[in-house]
């Protein structure tokens, strides 16, 4: 059978992006093995690129995923080499028109092609569960480039959701979440807090997968969509930009469509279960295969 070949820079958020694709591509054609390799030296990736020799790299798989700039010549190298085709995920520092699908956010504005499938945000390996318990997850990020901190109306909010809705509550945090906020959060009644330090890879995606509703600080736009993939419900906590960019217009976009709720406009009951499927990596995973790749 056909395999997949992910090239890989090691770097957590690239390899759930990689693999929420590769895994929705199994679960479509059984039997399809996956396999990793790290990205060529530069002047390897270019050597490759210009003669059209690989070699080294192992057996030629049906279709090539990568993310992350640090692959995207060797991606290019592969595709020289094995003619088959290469898929990028998040927008590509090289032109579009020289990988054969690209797969970007709609916040990074891509443009109407036919290499280019726009998704809600970056792929990722959640699932929802086959059942959902009463309890609710809680998420918190921290300051950014993009947006500012402001632990008080963090608290308020907070107090609110477990004062007004049942638990039991799980928090957790991120590595940007500053030490003062955690001593605050860790005060908080009827709320389990669990660092993000004392958490393993699989600890977050399966509290996702069950868990019935999900409040994120609405920096966190990676976690929402997860959460969002897991079949949560999922309410946002107001934290303040810094400008309008990106990421922020995203957000804005799933709080028009009715995806997520704002906690200024949630109506203090369990957050409504979400009204559609949220499966971006199987949505994709159906492109490459009408496109007759694997």
């Amino acid at each position: 059978m056909a395999d997949i070949l992910i090239v890989s820079d090691g770097k957590a958020g690239h390899e759930n992006q990689s693999m929420g694709l590769a895994e929705a591509l199994v679960r479509l054609r059984p039997g399809v093995s996956v396999r990793r390799m790290a990205p060529m030296p530069r002047s390897r990736a270019l050597f490759a690129l210009l003669s059209g020799r690989c070699g080294g790299a192992g057996c030629k798989p049906a279709v090539v995923i990568g993310a992350g700039h640090g692959t995207h010549l060797t991606l290019l190298a592969l595709k020289r080499c094995w003619r088959v085709p290469v898929i990028v995920l998040m927008r590509p520092s090289l032109p579009l028109w020289l990988f054969d699908l690209c797969l970007i956010p709609e916040h990074d504005r891509p443009p109407n092609r036919t290499n280019v499938i726009a998704t809600r945000g970056a792929l990722n390996r959640i699932r929802p569960g086959a059942s959902k318990s009463e309890g609710g997850l809680i998420l918190i990020g921290g300051p950014s480039r993009n947006s500012g901190w402001n632990e008080e109306l963090l608290l308020e909010q907070l107090r609110e959701v477990v004062r007004r809705t049942p638990g039991p509550w799980v928090l957790t945090t991120s590595r940007r979440t500053p030490v003062s906020t955690l001593g605050k959060l860790q005060s908080l009644e009827g709320v389990e807090v669990v660092p993000v330090e004392q958490t393993t890879r699989d600890w977050l995606p399966a509290k996702m997968a069950t868990a019935r509703q999900c409040w994120v600080t609405e920096d966190s736009v990676s976690m929402i969509y997860e959460a969002l993939s897991g079949g949560c419900a999922v309410g946002v906590l107001e934290v303040p930009w810094k400008h309008e960019g990106r990421l922020l217009r995203g957000v804005n976009a799933l709080k028009a469509q009715g995806v997520l709720t704002p906690f200024d406009q949630w109506s203090g009951k369990t957050l409504p279960a979400p009204k559609q499927r949220f499966d971006e990596a199987g949505r994709c995973a159906e492109v490459v295969l009408d496109r007759g790749w694997i």
